[in-house]
């Protein structure tokens, strides 16, 4: 360097060159010392239960670090999750090859430390919080006591102790307890920071691409699906509800929720109407022809409608959900596992003839595939929740959903009983107008 500066012919610089020059360098240095302090890109920390293959931590926070598939080109996103805290490590556990591989991330061995990054002082722009895999106890109604709650009082100490909130998002429902669901919303209200939660089932794609209409009177909906009880069961709620909100009026609450197991499943539905003690059998038939997992009731043929009486045989353990509306409207969800492998919904409006169905399509799930890129809507929605403190939709419609299933589970623990729910029959919210499921 000196001697090319040597080499160099002399440059003669006048007083009022120099006097010049300093400004800008002054407010050049200055802009890196905001840009150092602020960082333009938003820093994230990730609360985990479990960071394995194919749990919903590698699902979500995977994509925050490596980007996915979006539109034909891969997608990085403006974010960066920079501290990690992971609960339990089973074999498996990927979080530390992670850290080594990305240098912005650290794993802490505290949600505070995590948030704080190593710090006395909140060090980042938003939180996710993921508490769904793991080896954690059960209650006697058989729930999983996922600790949501006790990782969010944790963040919210936080918060308290540094006087400074951000957007928090929580991985499906809010917790198994409905009055913890509920402090979790007004803890959110009184600090001030913006919550987000629920499924990727709302948000994912549709196929047909189709929506209750904005402020449409709405009759009845349907909602088949799969899976075990306290599990899958919420994202046929959320699949059922992101469309039942959209109602004249909005969301007016629930009054009251049945849970029919076995027997009585078979028995309320071939009642053939919702006054009966089922559901609309059209609609119910529209879900079973939307779907792309329907099993055949006969050997050899790809997709048979199967026939009333054949369905114990394919479905051997089902459970249904009937969701009593504050104003009238009705809502079933039908959780068949056996019969069918996928979330279809169907709507029937009071003015439209037409039924209409869709389903809420889950691409990669299928038998052997165990990394599907269904995570993918709803960490772009998270992305732009962090970065605009904005949630794609209220957070009410995860508290009602969170309640509903509370209310089922409630009511198959004891007896089938039909349980009424106070708590959730003035829940209002109006969903905004614009549908939030992907559509590219």
């Amino acid at each position: 360097m000196g001697s090319a500066r040597m080499s160099e012919p002399a440059v003669l610089l006048t007083r009022r060159d120099v006097l010049s020059a300093i400004p800008a360098a002054v407010v050049a240095g200055a802009r890196n010392e905001r840009a150092l302090a602020s960082p333009a890109r938003p820093r994230i920390a990730a609360l985990v239960t479990e960071y394995r293959r194919a749990s919903h931590g590698q699902g979500i926070v995977d994509r925050f670090l490596d980007g996915y598939g979006w539109d034909s080109r891969h997608y990085r996103p403006s974010v960066d999750v920079v501290s990690l805290y992971v609960d339990q490590k089973p074999r498996g556990d990927l979080s530390r090859e992670r850290e080594q591989r990305h240098p912005l991330l650290k794993v802490y061995p505290t949600i505070a430390e995590a948030l704080n990054c190593g710090g006395d002082q909140l060090a980042v722009d938003g939180v996710l919080l993921i508490a769904e895999q793991g080896r954690y106890p059960r209650n006697e109604k058989g729930q999983r006591l996922w600790p949501r709650y006790e990782f969010f009082q944790q963040v919210i100490d936080v918060f308290r102790r540094c006087g400074r909130a951000v957007p928090v998002f929580v991985d499906k429902h809010l917790s198994w307890n409905w009055a913890w669901a509920k402090s979790m919303v007004e803890s959110a209200k009184s600090l001030g920071f913006p919550l987000m939660a629920g499924s990727s089932l709302p948000v994912t794609w549709r196929l047909p691409a189709v929506d209750l209409p904005f402020g449409a009177e709405l009759a009845e909906a349907v909602c088949l699906g799969y899976g075990g009880i306290d599990s899958y069961d919420f994202h046929g709620l959320e699949s059922l509800q992101c469309l039942v909100e959209r109602r004249k009026a909005g969301e007016t609450g629930v009054s009251a929720v049945t849970a029919l197991r076995g027997a009585a499943v078979w028995k309320a539905l071939q009642g053939g109407s919702w006054d009966a003690g089922g559901c609309d059998r059209e609609l119910f038939e529209a879900c079973l022809c939307r779907s792309f997992r329907l099993a055949s009731p006969r050997a050899g043929y790809g997709h048979m409608l199967p026939e009333l009486p054949q369905l114990p045989a394919l479905a051997p353990s089902p459970v249904m959900y009937r969701i009593e509306y504050s104003d009238g409207s009705k809502g079933s969800l039908w959780m068949l596992s056996g019969l069918v492998s996928d979330f279809t919904v169907a709507v029937r409006l009071k003015v439209h003839p037409k039924v209409l169905s869709s389903q809420m399509y889950l691409p990669g799930l299928s038998p052997g595939q165990t990394l599907p890129n269904f995570f993918s809507p709803l960490v772009h929605h998270i992305e732009t929740f962090i970065k605009t403190g904005k949630p794609p939709y209220p957070i009410e419609r995860t508290l009602l959903t969170t309640g509903v299933l509370a209310s089922a589970i409630d009511s198959l623990h004891q007896g089938q009983k039909r349980i009424e729910t106070p708590d959730l029959k003035h829940l209002r919210y109006v969903a905004t107008p614009e549908s939030t499921f992907w559509r590219s």
